[in-house]
């Protein structure tokens, strides 16, 4: 769990340079969230604090649900959905190891059901050739933005824009070069339009995917199988943005390498996790194109938490000592 959190650290330095101090303040705000929760429903269950806590999964869950939240997100979304991740998510079921569904992304997903406006305001993306270090204004401007707690938040529509993803959605019938020519969050990168923001976030998150990778931490299978099914479907689907445009938008690498690769709500054969990515990649483009919300990880995450029982039943592997697996033997009498 450690080890995942340390492979964040790229991509919040990144989003942290483009959006402000509020993505690392936002970020330490929900870890001290999780943490309370976890503490305080394992005291009332009668359960160890001090062991569970030591394993740091409320402090990931906290992590990756931050990430998915604006910078300017106010503390009080913060800390629904921190803790309702927590509680309702994980511990409800057991804790750690008993819960079905990615408890960041549950808690991701009510937030953006109950509160969809606030989830959509995302700042401005400083431009990347003209921000050089420290910047004192927007340090003052993150902070006071969440942490005030009693803004109204009724003056953020001004220093905010939709993303990428949004930009599609509102506009399907207009293609991305146009919304380039229009922008300066475009970039041509082997000549497909993307955004560099985005761009640079992901392959940041592709970083800290690869330490995982290397150091024997997550297995290729779900990532692999992610960037596969969404690279397949956007290449059918083309006209509704290149498949590098999708990889590099929006949560792409983070759900490929660091939530899709959760070992308790996963597939757990290779073939499965592979088979698991596949489903999550195909229902990300689908989500994203045809759906109702511009990012379609969450949502594709959590159908694909519903399947992954029905995968495990039909990938398992074979039985030391049998000629067949155990899903296609016999059920004893």
């Amino acid at each position: 769990m450690q080890w995942v959190i340390f492979a964040t650290l790229p991509g919040i330095f990144v989003a942290n340079y483009l959006f402000g101090w509020g993505v690392i303040i936002n970020v330490l705000w929900a870890s001290l969230v999780a943490v309370i929760s976890e503490a305080l429903i394992l005291f009332f269950r009668g359960k160890p604090i001090s062991h569970s806590l030591k394993d740091s999964s409320a402090i990931l869950t906290a992590v990756l649900l931050a990430l998915a939240l604006p910078a300017t997100a106010p503390w009080w979304l913060t800390l629904l959905g921190v803790s309702l991740a927590i509680i309702l998510a994980k511990q409800l079921y057991g804790g750690l190891g008993f819960n079905p569904f990615n408890p960041a992304m549950v808690g991701y997903v009510i937030l953006l059901i109950s509160f969809p406006t606030q989830l959509s305001l995302w700042p401005t993306p400083l431009p990347l050739e003209g921000h050089h270090g420290f910047q004192w204004d927007r340090f003052t401007q993150d902070f006071t933005t969440i942490f005030n707690f009693l803004n109204d938040h009724t003056n953020i529509d001004a220093t905010t824009m939709a993303t990428p993803l949004d930009a599609l959605k509102i506009q399907p019938n207009e293609s991305l070069s146009t919304l380039a020519n229009q922008s300066q969050a475009f970039t041509n990168l082997f000549g497909f339009t993307v955004s560099y923001g985005w761009l640079a976030i992901n392959l940041a998150f592709l970083l800290g995917g690869l330490i995982l990778l290397q150091r024997r931490i997550i297995s290729w299978h779900a990532p692999l199988g992610l960037i596969i099914g969404l690279l397949i479907i956007s290449s059918i689907f083309n006209q509704h943005g290149s498949p590098l445009f999708h990889l590099f938008s929006g949560a792409t690498m983070l759900g490929a390498f660091f939530i899709a690769t959760d070992p308790v709500t996963s597939a757990t054969s290779p073939k499965g996790r592979f088979i698991f990515g596949i489903g999550i990649g195909l229902l990300i483009f689908i989500i994203r194109t045809w759906g109702g919300y511009p990012d379609g990880v969450a949502f594709a995450v959590l159908l694909m938490n519903f399947a992954a029982p029905f995968i495990d039943y039909y990938t398992q592997p074979r039985t030391f000592g049998h000629t067949k697996p155990n899903s296609k033997l016999k059920k004893l009498n």
